[in-house]
């Protein structure tokens, strides 16, 4: 078995090695490729292929065999005997090849930590900061590159966010900082000590609710994995105050020497913290006189004209300028950076005022912690709900927001559950089912059942507390098919700027 403790460098000799990837998306590509460059023998195994990326896998020398069977072990996996097994995220606990590979005692790695043992390969060794959460980390991950190119610094988003970490560290330029979000998937499989462990200048845990307990097993494991993201942080833990778990997690977090724990919520900020007073955004963590002075970052005012008003906005703003303030981005160009950043679509994005009714698209909610931050931005809501459910018990979500419900239309291949839920804990709201077998045709179908229960001043909202993959391709894809079907069945236009479009803001 070849020492895998003395592989932490680019430039350590990883020549002859023999790995096995499991996976063939972006990450296992990215994986796949960065290996072969390093000298590693390489076999991919995949339950099925892109075929451009199975094309340039023989291009660039690696192996690949498609998986007839996902409970069986290919032949191929067990004559190359491998050293090593790096996991693309998607890979379940239970999986037979997971399972084959613990019971022979094989070191499965994460593409995190072989990007981590590889991050000097330019030269230049950027710091990590590091987010995860249940909600609200694209959205953060985001804010705190922009903040940190528009102070200057060569910043690139990167991990569970689209593009691969190993692709950003093979970049010859370098950068100042690599921004990683990290999904619990991406978590379970990094270790909290030792060679290959990260050691994050600053990180974050945004929030925890349920989700994805089917892969993980249980609440606890899932928040087990997400606390990962505070071991050995150098500079800064960034903590929820409004979420006592990711406090805990800051508490029993193993860190380094020297760092801090920072807070932020919705509520004046503590010595240490960052907070609202009144309309005013403070930083009191990082300035010497903290215990009597706090800087003002912005207001939220400012945040509304850049549609970051809403209360989980503001928070995702308040986390991000703490990453930001941690590694040294001053309180100007922080006020500076966030009134040019604009945020991504399908986040609590309108999508059109029309006949005194707001219609907007938050598809990316996609499970029960999501819909309740956006459920909460409105007082009367027509509720597009369901889709993929991921193990998620809707029905304290539905119970919570039963007074603000004019109406819930339902979606989704299976939508019994949410049927339930609903009967059991709002028996009193209009309830309306989408039958609709072909994609093509749901979107439009659940338009029309929130046109005729929608009335002035309601909110119909797309926020489905579920995954998308069992009618849509993605949850762009169903963002972008409401939005399709709302313009054609209501007749609206675009009217973002609008003052009647305006989103809900954080309580003073």
């Amino acid at each position: 078995m070849a020492n895998l403790d003395s592989l932490t460098s680019w430039h350590a000799d990883w020549s002859g090695l023999k790995v096995a990837v499991f996976g063939l998306g972006v990450t296992g590509f990215s994986v796949a490729d960065t290996l072969v460059e390093l000298g590693v023998v390489t076999l991919v195994i995949a339950n099925k292929a892109d075929p451009q990326r199975a094309d340039l896998l023989g291009v660039i020398g690696a192996g690949l065999v498609i998986e007839a069977d996902p409970d069986s072990v290919p032949a191929e996996l067990v004559e190359l005997a491998p050293d090593l097994v790096v996991v693309s995220p998607g890979y379940r606990l239970d999986h037979a090849l997971v399972a084959w590979a613990e019971s022979r005692g094989i070191p499965l790695w994460g593409d995190i930590e072989l990007a981590w043992r590889l991050r000097d390969r330019s030269g230049v060794t950027a710091p990590w900061i590091a987010v995860t959460g249940t909600n609200g980390k694209t959205t953060t991950v985001q804010l705190t590159t922009h903040l940190l190119v528009a102070a200057g610094h060569r910043a690139v988003s990167v991990g569970n966010i689209g593009t691969p970490v190993l692709d950003a560290i093979r970049d010859p330029e370098g950068y100042a900082a690599l921004v990683v979000e990290l999904s619990s998937f991406q978590l379970h499989w990094l270790r909290r000590s030792g060679p290959g462990s990260l050691e994050p200048l600053a990180s974050a845990c945004l929030n925890v609710a349920d989700d994805h307990l089917d892969w993980h097993g249980s609440r606890e494991a899932y928040a087990e994995a997400k606390a990962t993201v505070y071991a050995n942080t150098r500079v800064a833990c960034v903590y929820n105050r409004d979420d006592e778990a990711t406090m805990h997690m800051v508490e029993e977090a193993e860190v380094q020497e020297g760092c801090r724990a920072i807070g932020f919520g919705l509520g004046a900020p503590g010595q240490s913290d960052f907070g609202m007073v009144g309309d005013i955004v403070l930083d009191r963590a990082f300035l010497p006189d903290r215990n009597n002075v706090a800087l003002e970052l912005t207001t939220h005012g400012e945040l509304d004209k850049v549609g970051l008003a809403a209360p989980h906005m503001v928070a995702n703003v308040l986390a991000a300028a703490a990453l930001a303030r941690a590694f040294g981005v001053s309180v100007e160009s922080v006020r500076a950076g966030l009134t040019t950043f604009r945020v991504d679509r399908h986040r609590t994005e309108p999508v059109v005022f029309v006949d005194e009714v707001l219609w907007v698209d938050d598809s990316k909610a996609t499970n029960s912690h999501a819909a309740d931050a956006a459920l909460s931005s409105f007082e009367s809501v027509v509720w597009i709900v369901g889709g993929l459910l991921k193990g998620t018990e809707l029905g304290p979500l539905v119970d919570k927001h039963a007074k603000r419900l004019r109406g819930v239309v339902i979606i989704g291949a299976n939508r019994q559950p949410v049927v339930e839920a609903f009967a059991r804990h709002a028996p009193m709201v209009p309830v309306f089912e989408v039958t609709a077998t072909e994609t093509k045709d749901v979107m439009p179908e659940a338009v029309r059942f929130a046109v005729s229960v929608a009335g002035r001043g309601d909110v119909v909202l797309l926020a489905p507390a579920a995954a998308s993959m069992d009618q849509f391709t993605d949850y762009a894809d169903r963002g972008n098919r409401f939005a399709a079907a709302v313009h054609e069945l209501t007749g609206g236009t675009d009217d973002h700027d609008s003052p009647a479009a305006s989103l809900p803001t954080a309580p003073a």
